[in-house]
């Protein structure tokens, strides 16, 4: 079955055709390791995740690597600011190191907890220097580069499509007003690949280089560390669509420089979480919320994970407690169905869960449709004519996709004197003793459980 994906770069939907048959290489920008991941943020990496469920659905091998930046990465794009690290490290009066690794820690813990795949790869920007140094000899010895003000720059004029991903207008663009342009750039969209002279004088993080002892670009991080683990010719980039107008162009031009060729085949970029207002979540805004904070109120990560899949990866988030509210009553629901299907023992209609099991996978496959793939979920769930047997299989085979782990939900274990009322509950029932079976009914109440009957047996939860 085909798989569908949307390019940036083409800004058209495209047959995915892989480079070596039933392989998949996927880069995806990482975290920026100075403060918590918010919920925003994580919005990508649950979307890079249904990405690579989504092609072992379909029998691919996915080689997924993730960045992890721990230098480099100023507060503004366009090479002005402090570093993120730096500014980290003062904030909470650590070192830049002991910065780096506890956010990094955390940022697994979040991915975890949002049962994401860990991605085979995660490399960290500092341990890449020598791969980052090679890559800039490159580029160098192409005559792309120009030392000026003791740092050295990628010569934007020297590459005839620079901005291509972005369609960015250069001639339009270069009259905008820039705050606290770098006046030693030959052109506006310039970009640092080496810093050895920087205004924030105590930078801590320092490595020897062939122009002087200083640190790399952000920007020359990805190209490196991705070319490294993926070769300088891979399937598919994922980030932000924020990464669009910078990262992802300088990183663009630098590697196709570097390589003298094509270097990624498609570009997908995730929308944003947005708030009230429609502002974009962000930690300079101080607006952003934390997985944590969902937790502290009540509210399992999985919760926002089926949050997160009841709109398309392309389309802008309005997130709102509300409207988390209503996808953890969504995944109660499921989790509801899976105790009930759980104990029924009929086997799977083996033509209805094919029609069903391709009818998911059409949607998936069409540029990542989660809300119609959860839509095709709740089809089979109140399909009246499917077996229990039929139902639980496909919820197992969607949930390999989801990532909801619907599969593995348990009943919890009910205290004995609970036990028996139900047992003797629904012996009265099948006696058709009707006044004896809500008395025990009402036991039940009373002991803070609610009983549900349904057609695959009793249900019993504790009620909040």
């Amino acid at each position: 079955m085909e798989i569908k994906l949307t390019n940036t770069m083409s800004r058209e939907k495209e047959v995915f055709q892989p480079i070596k048959p039933n392989k998949v290489n996927i880069y995806t920008c990482g975290l920026t390791v100075y403060n918590y991941a918010h919920i925003g943020n994580l919005r990508a990496y649950v979307f890079s995740d249904i990405l690579r469920r989504m092609f072992e659905y379909n029998g691919f091998k996915v080689n997924h690597v993730m960045n992890i930046t721990d230098v480099g990465h100023l507060t503004d794009d366009q090479d002005s600011g402090e570093d993120k690290l730096e500014k980290g490290a003062r904030r909470e009066h650590k070192t830049v190191w002991e910065i780096a690794q506890y956010y990094t820690d955390e940022f697994i813990k979040d991915l975890n907890q949002l049962n994401i795949i860990i991605p085979e790869v995660m490399p960290k920007a500092t341990d890449h220097i020598s791969e980052m140094i090679e890559l800039i000899k490159l580029i160098e010895k192409r005559g792309f580069t120009y030392s000026a003000g003791g740092n050295l720059y990628f010569d934007t004029t020297q590459l005839k499509d620079y901005g291509k991903l972005a369609r960015l207008k250069l001639d339009a663009e270069k009259t905008r007003t820039r705050v606290e342009e770098d006046t030693y750039k030959k052109n506006p969209f310039d970009f640092v690949l080496w810093f050895t002279r920087y205004k924030y004088s105590s930078h801590s993080m320092l490595w020897d280089s062939p122009w002087g002892k200083g640190f790399p670009g952000w920007h020359v991080e990805c190209s490196a560390m991705s070319s490294k683990y993926l070769g300088n010719h891979f399937d598919i980039h994922t980030g932000g669509i924020d990464h669009i107008p910078v990262h992802h162009t300088n990183e663009i031009a630098q590697s196709e420089v570097a390589f003298g060729h094509k270097w990624v085949n498609y570009w997908l970029h995730n929308d944003f979480l947005v708030i009230e207002d429609n502002q974009k979540m962000a930690k300079s805004k101080q607006n952003f919320l934390r997985l944590q904070t969902l937790i502290d109120r009540g509210f399992h990560p999985l919760d926002y994970r089926y949050f997160l899949l009841g709109a398309h990866y392309r389309k802008n988030l309005l997130f709102s407690f509300d409207n988390l509210q209503a996808a953890k009553n969504a995944v109660e629901k499921l989790r509801d169905w899976v105790m009930r299907l759980k104990k029924v023992e009929d086997e799977p209609d083996q033509t209805a869960y094919r029609e069903y099991q391709q009818q998911f996978n059409r949607e998936i496959n069409d540029d990542l449709n989660t809300p119609r793939a959860l839509s095709v979920l709740w089809e089979v769930l109140n399909h009246d004519q499917l077996s229990g047997g039929t139902k639980l299989s496909l919820l197992e085979n969607f949930d390999q996709v989801l990532g909801l782990n619907l599969s593995t939900g348990k009943s919890e274990e009910l205290p004995e004197q609970l036990k028996l009322l139900v047992g003797n509950r629904d012996e009265a029932r099948n006696q058709k003793n009707f006044k004896l079976a809500d008395q025990l009914r009402n036991e039940i109440t009373r002991l803070g459980y609610q009983v549900i009957d349904s057609p695959e047996g009793t249900i019993v939860k504790k009620m909040k």
